[in-house]
């Protein structure tokens, strides 16, 4: 499945944005049962995004690096 090249790009953003939102809700909601899962929803959304967007910035610094070699690698 393909996704167009800008909803590709914010995808990680999306992410982060969702679990910063999640961390947030759970601080200013303090239910018992809902406020540690939706903490820790949020912190691994976040986390998610920032993985995503670094392993991203390596690649294309890579490919910057390589050229089209690196991507030849890829298909084996």
């Amino acid at each position: 499945m393909r996704l167009l090249r800008p909803l590709y790009e914010s995808l990680p953003y999306l992410y982060m944005g969702i679990g910063l939102a999640a961390v947030a809700t759970s601080f200013r909601w303090r239910e018992a049962g809902w406020s540690d899962p939706l903490s820790a929803v949020g912190m691994v959304s976040v986390v998610i995004g920032l993985v995503l967007v670094l392993k991203r910035h390596d690649y294309r610094i890579q490919k910057r690096r390589y050229g089209a070699a690196f991507d030849d690698d890829d298909d084996r």
